[in-house]
């Protein structure tokens, strides 16, 4: 069941130690941290003595020497707990620049050392490897916000400019953005590798690999019970990992030229960020500026929406970053307040397991289908299919001499009958006549009927071979037809592995589901044991206040005038030392207020520079009639939230609807032209100037004025100098 109780955002404090640079420069360490109570104390070095340090409770707080594991499991685990359950995760660093943001999100390539989104990695794996009757989908994109242009790192061309859409269901998103289905842990850090690449980074005098472009790393996962006693609801939860760029001052970054222009459009999309946590914050304002950045944009659902969101701040621990360092604690301090609202995803429309299950069924019913028909073409079981070739001897034609010597051998034979019937052993003249004359009957009879044979015999193998030409025509179909139904067969079943590929299952392998049961039981025990402690120590400050108050009040009774006064005394120093820390801090709180005033008006003046450089160029170059024509064919797109041109037919239609707009005059009866009023009383009153060219008899050269410029003639070149030309084309 989903849940619609608000929880606020998690907040943690992560602060790094010296670097060799601060240690060389002999830099004094500012904060201090107290884990238990998750408390930071910031010491002002430039402070009065008596100056007492400012402290901040956040819900987790990591000194130097905490690993980047213990990091993991305590901010990061629960939430990428929450979406393997259907829930939505953001989890995003802040702070300024050099502080360890990359190194909190991203780490090195070593298991001790591997920060928050490669550790997510196995731990989504984990959890489905070790899931149990559960099916799951895993898809991943990278996208970066450079400059306030919207990239995707995973695309051919990453400095491709996206936009942003939104959708009433799903909220906003990134139009055309690269989507991949991973199936395991080497997929998702091979995409994270080929992100990395194309991202922007640069070198500043506080970091050498300063990001210059905030980072977005979603991992989308669908899950769906498989079970006999599984309903069929889809759970889909999306995890945003957001590594976001430092805040950067020019004075301490010496950036310059390209840099600078980052440095500025990083300042204004955290100062945009700090307005909508500001405004998310304060009940009194009714409107949140989500629109003023495009980091806010995509951010709109965790910070004040359907997300569960952990901020990880980091800070610098130098004496000479004490301004940013509060101004991070500050920020860190509003954050904490917002309230999102999650609530489990179930049955999203935009669920791809659904469609691959119903793809997967499809083909499954496809490959069944072809494997019956198939079945249906063959002969029946236990009947063996043969082919009985059926040889035909055909006669061959009777000649002549056969048919001679067919006569004499019935001649010889009809002769030794005659003779043996007859007494006499010579036969007449008579005879022997009658016995050619029978013979030649008889062999004329048998030609006829051996031709006739012939004739019926070939016309037998004629049917024959026709029948085999048939019978050997439609085995070669059908071995044609089942080549094809078992190409077709093999394109599908290849389908079918690739889209059941795609779809994760549980498995117990080995006994992983056990380990990984036990490893859950006792991460969750050790953070209810942390919770419970918090509790504790939130318990006793509770209580110790409630006994100062008491005391306070108990105090208000006195014995003397001198008691009185001694405790009025003690009371009003308590006070005045409280009213001075809320003059200190309202005091700071001015100055960090004319920190960001005095950034955001030197970019508004490079801003101006800028502009007016342009201006410049635009009143030397340009004509002012093609100027007014570009500012009039100009309008702003609030979706791209770009200038736009027009298409000139565009323009055309629009200034044809404009009321009073001139026309081109219609052509008047019996002119070949249009003409005016002017043209037409001239020519009544005899003036004949040709007006067109066609209608012009004379043509006159132009009149060319002298010539005011000379030839450019550069200076001649220095023999040494062309001599080593000359040598270096020789070689």
């Amino acid at each position: 069941m989903s849940s619609n109780s608000a929880e606020t955002v998690k907040v943690a404090i992560r602060c790094r130690p010296l670097n060799s640079k601060e240690k060389s420069d002999g830099r004094d360490t500012i904060v201090d941290m107290d884990m238990k109570i998750g408390q930071v104390i910031l010491k002002n070095p430039k402070g009065d003595p008596g100056e007492p340090p400012k402290t901040f409770t956040f819900d987790s707080v990591f000194d130097p020497t905490i690993p980047q594991r213990e990091v993991y499991d305590s901010i990061a685990r629960p939430i990428v707990n929450s979406v393997m359950d259907g829930y939505n995760g953001t989890i995003f660093a802040y702070g300024q620049t050099g502080t360890g943001k990359t190194h909190t999100m991203e780490g090195a390539p070593t298991p001790d050392l591997q920060g928050i989104i490669p550790s997510s990695f196995d731990h989504v794996f984990e959890t489905v490897n070790s899931s149990v009757d559960k099916q799951w989908m895993v898809r991943a994109s990278y996208i970066e916000i450079y400059n306030e242009e919207v990239r995707d790192l995973l695309s051919k061309d990453p400095k491709n400019k996206l936009e942003l859409k939104e959708h009433k269901d799903s909220g906003v998103y990134v139009k055309g953005l690269n989507i991949f289905v991973v199936k395991s842990v080497p997929e998702l850090k091979n995409v994270l590798e080929v992100g990395k690449k194309n991202r922007s980074v640069g070198a500043t005098q506080m970091n050498q690999d300063s990001s210059r472009s905030h980072s977005i790393f979603s991992i989308t996962i669908e899950t769906i019970e498989s079970g006999a006693s599984s309903q069929g609801h889809i759970r889909m939860g999306k995890l945003n990992l957001v590594d976001l760029a430092g805040s950067e001052r020019q004075s301490k970054t010496g950036a310059t030229g390209d840099r600078l222009k980052e440095g500025i459009k990083i300042n204004l999309s955290l100062t945009a960020l700090g307005n909508v946590i500001s405004a998310l914050v304060d009940s009194k304002t009714g409107h949140v500026p989500y629109r003023d950045s495009k980091l806010t944009r995509l951010l709109q659902d965790s910070l004040g929406g359907n997300t569960k969101t952990v901020m990880v701040a980091n800070l610098g621990p130098a004496d000479w970053n004490y301004d940013e360092t509060l101004s991070t604690l500050r920020y860190a301090n509003r954050a904490k307040n917002i309230k999102n609202k999650p609530r489990i995803n179930e049955d999203p429309k935009d669920a791809m397991l659904r469609e691959f299950q119903e793809e997967i069924a499809n083909l499954k019913a496809q490959l069944a289908k072809s494997d019956s028909s198939q079945d249906s073409s063959r002969p029946t079981s236990g009947v063996k299919e043969e082919v009985v070739e059926r040889i035909v001897t055909v006669p061959k034609a009777l000649d002549h001499a056969f048919l001679e010597q067919m006569r004499q051998e019935l001649e010889a034979q009809m002769r030794l009958e005659l003779s043996a019937k007859s007494e006499n052993a010579k036969l007449t003249e008579a005879e022997i006549e009658q016995v050619k004359r029978e013979a030649a009957e008889r062999a004329k009879q048998e030609a006829a009927r051996l031709e006739s044979e012939r004739l019926r015999m070939e016309e037998e193998a004629a049917k024959i071979q026709r029948k085999q030409k048939k019978i050997q025509d439609e085995m070669a179909k059908r071995a044609q037809d089942a080549e094809q139904i078992r190409a077709e067969k093999e394109a599908l079943a290849k389908r079918l592995k690739a889209m059941e590929s795609k779809i994760l299952k549980g498995d117990e392998r080995g006994g992983l589901a056990e380990v990984t049961k036990k490893k859950e039981a006792e991460l969750k025990r050790r953070e209810e044991e942390l919770e419970r402690r918090r509790a504790m120590e939130a318990k006793k400050a509770n209580e110790i206040a409630a006994l100062e108050e008491a005391q306070l009040a108990a105090e208000e009774k006195y014995s003397s005038k001198h008691e009185e006064a001694d405790q009025k005394t003690k009371k009003l120093k308590k006070l005045w030392k409280k009213f001075q820390e809320v003059n200190v801090e309202v005091e700071d709180m001015y100055k960090e207020f004319q920190r960001e005033k005095e950034d955001l008006l030197e970019s508004v003046r490079m801003l101006q520079d800028q502009m007016q450089l342009k201006d410049m160029v635009i009143e030397a170059f340009i004509p002012p009639e093609e100027v007014q024509k570009v500012m009039k064919r100009a309008h702003w797109d609030e979706d791209r939230e770009v200038w736009v041109l027009e298409r000139l037919s565009d323009v055309g239609r629009r200034d044809v609807a404009v009321p009073g707009s001139s026309r081109r005059p219609v052509s008047a009866s019996g002119q070949r032209r249009p003409t005016s009023d002017f043209a037409k009383m001239a020519s009544a009153m005899g003036d004949m100037n040709p007006r067109f060219k066609s209608e012009n008899i004379l043509n006159l050269e132009l009149d060319l004025p002298e010539r005011t410029t000379y030839d450019y003639e550069g200076p001649g070149v220095d023999p040494r100098v062309q001599a080593a030309i000359n040598a270096a084309f020789a070689d």
